[in-house]
């Protein structure tokens, strides 16, 4: 489906004026940190072809984060390592990443749209399932995020070449099971994550809390925009 900027609108109707989408990419990697992304749109200044990054060529998410960048009122993309997520867990990393990213804003953000989950910030948010798919601003920030994590991957595919991080972006992947039993993981793999875990040769276990649902199971479909409630 592609992006409408229907949720920015509305905001904006309400007396908002600085509304970003937040967004996460790497949830299910077994490798490297969780990256997140924050954007806030021009209205005057549109973007054509904003949709999930998922849905999108590697050369075409390259030319939309070059405008992003360009046309944004602000962006900014953070992170949550791997040390971090198996300290604690990939979801609360995820949201992690998120606030760092909100927090990295200039001007900052009065209000955010946020794929799937909340963020601790004071600030009035409204979350949606699939938000990279129905929402424009959502999108913007997971292809900013997208981008930055696969050149990352990148870098560290020179260091690691062993294991293909080029091609398959540290996620599940047959290529990246096989270097895990031959060499076993690395010190940037999340060892709380079981195939990783499963494959550590040393059998040496830091008590890390092993990663349950990439998703809380009860997240509502789409959460009511309540200005006071949301805030936190």
């Amino acid at each position: 489906m592609r992006c409408q900027g229907r949720y920015e609108r509305e905001a904006r109707a309400r007396g908002y004026r600085l509304v970003a989408g937040v967004d996460e990419v790497g949830r299910g990697s077994l490798f490297g940190p969780v990256f997140a992304a924050a954007v806030i749109l021009s209205p005057e200044r549109p973007i054509r072809g904003l949709r999930d990054s998922k849905e999108l060529p590697p050369e075409r998410r390259e030319e939309l984060a070059a405008r992003i960048r360009e046309r944004a009122i602000a962006w900014a993309v953070a992170a949550a390592d791997a040390y971090e997520i198996d300290a604690i867990n990939i979801l609360q990393a995820s949201r992690l990443a998120m606030r760092r990213a909100v927090e990295r804003l200039s001007p900052a953000a009065d209000f955010l749209l946020i794929d799937y989950v909340t963020v601790d910030l004071p600030l009035a948010q409204r979350s949606f399932v699939h938000g990279d798919a129905i929402c424009q601003s959502i999108a913007a920030a997971s292809i900013l995020a997208k981008v930055q994590r696969d050149a990352c991957m990148c870098a560290w595919d020179r260091v690691f070449p062993q294991y293909g991080l080029a091609s398959h972006k540290g996620y599940f992947a047959p290529e990246h099971l096989r270097a895990l039993d031959e060499h076993g993981p690395t010190a940037l793999h999340r060892f709380s994550f079981e195939p990783v875990r499963d494959r550590c040769r040393h059998l040496l276990w830091a008590g890390y809390p092993e990663q349950g649902e990439l998703f809380p199971p009860d997240e509502p479909a789409h959460q009511p925009c309540e200005e006071m409630a949301a805030c936190r």
